[in-house]
């Protein structure tokens, strides 16, 4: 399996990014292809201090072949121009290799 995560700096304005993400962003990740699961919070904490992200997204790919084909689809190319609408932040985007870490 291989995993993307997004992470989102505090924005200028929280009230549009909640709005306007769960409104039409999530829209367009559910179109995603090869996206397998996935999963976001707003709820986001720090072990200790002042957590430095406002929201998280995890999104769940086969491998790394399914998560770059999915980036170059049209809907890959609609959701990472869409970012720009809410994410005035910033934004981290990581993706890596799962392993298993049993046996």
């Amino acid at each position: 399996m291989h995993k993307l995560l997004v992470l989102y700096p505090e924005p200028a304005d929280p009230d549009h990014f909640r709005d306007y993400y769960v409104t039409n962003h999530l829209a367009l990740v559910r179109n995603w292809p090869g996206l397998l699961a996935w999963r976001y919070s707003f709820d986001v904490a720090a072990a200790e201090g002042e957590a430095p992200y406002f929201a998280v997204f995890e999104g769940d790919f086969a491998d790394a072949a399914a998560l770059s084909a999915a980036r170059s689809s049209p809907q890959g190319r609609q959701l990472a121009a869409d970012v720009a609408n809410y994410a005035t932040g910033g934004v981290v985007v990581i993706d890596y290799p799962v392993r298993d870490a049993t046996g």
